[in-house]
């Protein structure tokens, strides 16, 4: 049986209960990271560790979140996932239990910690090859799509849409411009450059996302970080999410029209290629 993390104890999921009063139930106020493990070892650690920091800074919540090393690790560890290609690993921290006022609790109460870890089956390189579809819906997240807020009913929304359309993903739109996807960053290719949106409060800034630019700085791919409208991105030569559960994943339709010749790209197949030398320890 799996065995999850809560507040301190680790237990068999079965037997885990959060209180009604924990402010994570009744306001989603809180945050959540969720960290890749290849065979045992946390991938970028210390970047996804910065991030939740920065989430609980800007929403005010007190916690040393590098005790979540250890947690992760024993969790990866009491669930049998050291051994297995791709595992990973998830933690929220929310603002603790508390009668229900929107305000903080005054004083504050221990925040509640909560986690588990599943392994990760990657598609099979045929199943990739493929290529995948989506389709684009109205942004209608809060303004600050950078705090990985465990609050994520568009994020569901848009998934879900997704899934009426028998499709694999969304992409959300604001204003005439391709963001990202439901739960993955957004990359295009055009003319040979590598783009994708900028930096900014309304995406998440994804530690994949960063690392697919590392990468394609390293093969010689030109990147630049920019605002790509809509019409520009159904004309694109290229098209694919990148995030923790997603690794690099070619779009090749999106809205029922094909992407260029509805084929997998090269840059996509480069990074990819280049992404499992690295995780795989090559």
């Amino acid at each position: 049986m799996k065995i999850v993390h809560l507040n301190g104890e680790y237990l068999p999921i079965d037997e885990a209960r959060v209180p009604v009063n924990d402010r994570g139930y009744l306001f989603a106020d809180g945050v959540y990271e969720v960290t890749p493990a290849y065979r045992g070892r946390l991938f970028r650690w210390d970047r996804h560790l910065d991030r939740m920091r920065r989430g609980l800074a800007a929403i005010e919540i007190g916690y040393d979140a590098a005790a979540l090393r250890e947690v992760k690790e024993e969790l990866l560890a009491r669930n049998g996932l050291t051994g297995v290609p791709v595992a990973y690993v998830y933690v929220q921290v929310t603002r603790g239990i508390a009668p229900r006022t929107h305000a903080f609790p005054n004083p504050p109460v221990p925040p509640s910690i909560y986690g588990f870890a599943n392994e990760y089956l990657r598609p099979t390189r045929e199943r990739w090859e493929e290529g995948y579809d989506a389709v684009t819906v109205p942004d209608q997240r809060w303004a600050r799509a950078d705090i990985k807020a465990i609050a994520l009913l568009p994020n569901v929304l848009a998934q879900q849409a997704a899934v009426n359309a028998g499709v694999n993903d969304a992409i959300f739109v604001r204003d005439g411009v391709a963001l990202e996807g439901s739960h993955a960053n957004l990359f295009a290719v055009f003319d040979g450059v590598l783009t994708t949106a900028p930096r900014s409060n309304y995406i998440l800034h994804g530690v994949t996302r960063e690392f697919v630019i590392e990468l394609a700085d390293a093969l010689g791919i030109p990147v630049e970080e920019r605002a790509i409208q809509i019409g520009e991105l159904r004309a694109a030569d290229e098209v694919f999410l990148s995030g923790t559960t997603t690794e690099v994943r070619p779009l090749v339709e999106i809205d029922g029209a094909a992407i260029a010749d509805g084929k997998v790209g090269q840059v996509s197949r480069a990074l990819f290629d280049r992404f499992l030398e690295v995780v795989s320890g090559d």
